[in-house]
């Protein structure tokens, strides 16, 4: 039976819980597609303000079946192209989701797994929390982003070292390094991610998902052109209804309450 994925809202958070405990929540393409279509549904209800990925049970992700890719090798030519496009639509929804998407990691998060929570916005992990790009051991190279992710984070020496080695990693390390945002006690994850999005969910939406798409575009376009997107992202902003509350709230001196 592959793993699923199970959707669980929280006020305004939706929790995104990959279940297969018995093989630390590996990917499947059911959890794919099912992310794809949730991140879609998230992007159009204005009532859901942040997002969170968790695995179910003591792990977040141990990534690809191996058993599943064995036979993906001997099936149809066209099989590994097409598991490995519906992985990478899952990873561009991900990215390209307007709400912050918040990784809550416990235990193992390797292979795709490891690359999945690169691709989220934010990681809170446990201070137990393993993270490898453990790709290698099987003769395989990344998938779901992990290069380009670490390439962008950290120094190339030390992107490769985690990409070419297979050693677990201590969510203390990667927190060091810029990885993590958040450390908390084991099996506190969830409750600190939740704390996290509800912090998010008091912001103006329309800000943070402005603020989310520059980061994405930047280094792609030169500074010139960069700053003609923050122009349009300032201006499109402060037009916006929050910006009026926004400024009201500075001025009256309370917390603003924005839509």
């Amino acid at each position: 039976m592959p793993s699923e994925l199970l959707t669980d809202r929280r006020a305004a958070t939706l929790i995104l819980t990959i279940s297969d405990p018995a093989t630390r929540n590996t990917l499947s393409p059911q959890v794919y597609e099912a992310g794809s279509r949730a991140l879609a549904q998230v992007a159009a209800d204005p009532t859901l303000r942040c997002v969170i990925v968790r695995g179910d049970g003591p792990h977040f992700c141990a990534g690809g079946d191996l058993h599943r890719l064995a036979a993906a090798r001997e099936g149809p030519a066209d099989t590994p192209h097409t598991n490995v496009e519906r992985f990478h639509g899952f990873v561009r929804a991900l990215r390209a989701c307007p709400k912050p998407v918040i990784a809550a990691v416990e235990g193992h998060a390797a292979g795709g797994g490891c690359s999945l929570a690169l691709a989220c916005d934010l990681i809170v992990a446990a201070r137990g929390a393993r993270f490898t790009m453990s790709y290698g051991r099987a003769g395989l190279s990344p998938d779901g982003g992990g290069t380009y992710h670490l390439a962008r984070a950290l120094p190339r020496a030390l992107a490769l070292q985690l990409l070419w080695l297979p050693e677990p990693t201590a969510a203390e390390r990667w927190h060091q390094w810029g990885l993590v945002n958040a450390l908390c006690d084991d099996g506190q994850a969830l409750a600190e991610a939740l704390v996290w999005a509800e912090r998010l969910g008091r912001t103006a939406s329309n800000a943070v998902a402005s603020a989310k798409a520059l980061v994405e575009s930047a280094g792609t376009h030169g500074l010139a052109a960069h700053l003609d997107d923050e122009r349009e992202h300032f201006v499109a902003n402060l037009r916006h209804d929050n910006a009026a509350e926004g400024l009201r709230a500075f001025f009256d001196k309370r917390s603003p309450r924005f839509s």
